[in-house]
């Protein structure tokens, strides 16, 4: 069957709007069909980076019958999230919390082992099988839908001409009526911490260190951090996190903050909040990092083998040449958006998407961009809702959000009715023996529209789905509390906690 682009809105929609379709398009149809050059090498779409973004607008530009090329710097596609990033670090967090459960959870559970021991030769191999296998799968899908795949470094000559360092020697140029930017982002570095991915690593170091540091410290309580500290820490090393906010989580209601504060600390994690580095030295084969109170206060120094470096990412436009193509940059390197469509930026031809821009550094929003901006250029008008991203950390138990949080609708004036349910008194979880954290649902007062979900517990990643789905149709708390969930399953706790919302729990 030939597949519809089934989401639009109007130009003049803002980042959000919620529209739908007026007038599907569909590949092949004549709206299309005058992109199929094929007298001419001119590309119709260039896409620079072939991350989460960049190779899915490269596969959706293909398959609507535009003729595309993706310009890759690594040699690998898949982008940071792939190879160095989201893939690799779940393969850790899952084979590690196995790892932990058979240390420290089997026994209570009739299952007697004994000996179990860390291969972390194996474990590495294991997420680096993973990598390949994937990476190789996006590249026969570029083979499969048409797409030319080019290994180098690309940059602007102009407007509509690239020019590719190619990565077994020599230049290619490009012509392009239309360019996507998907350069993605790397590790923030901060002053006075030189990093070597030995000693003083960031998300790439940690993900291919050599052995378990003894010692380990992790700056910046955010996502990566905790993700990479929870790694280690199961694999039997001592991880303090040092975080210069008052709390961990960045963006995470704070009522779950609070409460993975308490549960990671049980996991054996060591905190310092409300913390600023303010520099390092080596000695000995040790990392001295030297600290102090955020509002500044008395001195300390802390001791580790290894300290990771988790504050941040910063936008990959380096040696892009975006004034070339008179295309503005604001002072920290993203792209500028236009305000003619989501994915816009200051030249009608140029779109940007994912980590380069503005909004969360996720995959999956990167992947939405790509997949909008190349149906506003096939004639169509693409749709990202940016109110119901979802956000997840990959700990044990995992920690999933979406839509606002209430200190965001207090300071926003917006009268809203919370309701929750905790894991604790979900059949499911309680026989499965994991049954920490809760489901929040926060509504609107008057509407019961739901305005935010928040989720702490096993599965969250997974569960925060139906949030999004409910809060992309209108839901209210009633309509899912009203939806008929399997039993004994740990989605019922959503349903659970839907009903708190807008009247009572059951099982609470």
């Amino acid at each position: 069957m030939l597949s519809l682009i089934t989401r639009q809105i109007p130009k003049s929609a803002s980042r959000g709007t919620n529209a739908r379709l007026t007038a599907p398009l569909v590949a092949g149809s004549p709206l299309l069909r005058r992109w199929n050059s094929s007298a001419t090498t001119e590309h119709d779409v260039v896409v620079i980076g072939g991350g989460p973004g960049g190779y899915v607008a490269a596969i959706k530009a293909a398959q609507l019958g535009l003729k595309t090329a993706c310009i890759e710097k690594r040699g690998t596609l898949g982008g940071t999230c792939l190879n160095v990033g989201c893939i690799p670090s779940k393969s850790l967090l899952n084979n590690t919390h196995l790892l932990h459960q058979a240390q420290h959870d089997f026994k209570k559970r009739g299952i007697d082992v004994s000996d179990v021991k860390l291969n972390l030769g194996q474990m590495m191999k294991m997420k680096e099988e993973a990598v390949g296998g994937l990476t190789k799968g996006i590249e026969f899908l570029f083979k499969k839908n048409g797409v030319d795949y080019i290994k180098g470094h690309g940059r602007f000559v102009s407007a509509n001409e690239l020019e590719v360092d190619l990565l077994d020697g020599g230049k290619k140029s490009l012509k392009a009526k239309n360019v996507i930017i998907a350069t993605g982002s790397e590790p923030t570095h901060l002053p006075g911490l030189e990093v070597d991915e030995k000693q003083i690593i960031t998300s790439t170091g940690a993900l291919s260190l050599e052995k378990v540091p003894e010692k380990m410290i992790v700056i910046g309580g955010g996502v990566i951090g905790l993700e990479l500290g929870s790694v280690w820490s199961r694999m039997g090393a001592e991880v303090t996190v040092v975080e210069y906010l008052g709390s961990i989580g960045a963006g995470m209601d704070a009522q779950l903050a609070k409460a993975f504060h308490r549960t990671l600390q049980k996991q054996g994690l060591k905190f310092k909040l409300s913390t600023k580095v303010v520099g390092s030295d080596r000695a000995d084969g040790k990392v001295q990092l030297h600290v102090e109170a955020a509002k500044g206060g008395k001195a300390e120094t802390l001791e580790a083998d290894v300290v990771l470096v988790a504050v941040g990412r910063r936008p990959n436009t380096d040696g892009l040449n975006a004034e070339q193509a008179g295309v503005e940059l604001n002072q920290r390197g993203q792209v500028k958006i236009g305000d003619r469509f989501v994915a816009s930026t200051s030249h009608p031809h140029i779109r940007c998407i994912g980590d380069v821009t503005y909004g969360p550094m996720l995959a999956h929003k990167a992947e939405e961009e790509g997949i909008a901006a190349v149906e506003d250029i096939a004639g169509g008008h693409g749709h990202v809702n940016y109110d119901v991203i979802p956000s997840v950390i990959y700990t044990h138990p995992e920690v999933a959000w979406c839509g606002k949080n209430e200190e965001q609708l207090k300071a926003d004036g917006i009268k809203y009715r919370v309701g929750s349910f905790p894991f604790s008194a979900n059949s499911r979880a309680k026989t499965n023996g994991d049954s920490e954290g809760l489901v929040k649902i926060i509504s609107d007062a008057e509407t019961d529209r739901i305005l935010g979900a928040h989720i702490m517990g096993p599965n969250a990643g997974e569960m925060i789905a139906e949030a999004v789905l409910a809060m992309e149709y209108g839901a209210s708390s009633e309509d899912v509390a009203r939806t008929c969930h399997a039993h004994p399953t740990l989605s019922e706790a959503f349903k659970e906690a839907a009903m708190a919302t807008y009247d009572s729990p059951i099982h609470a």
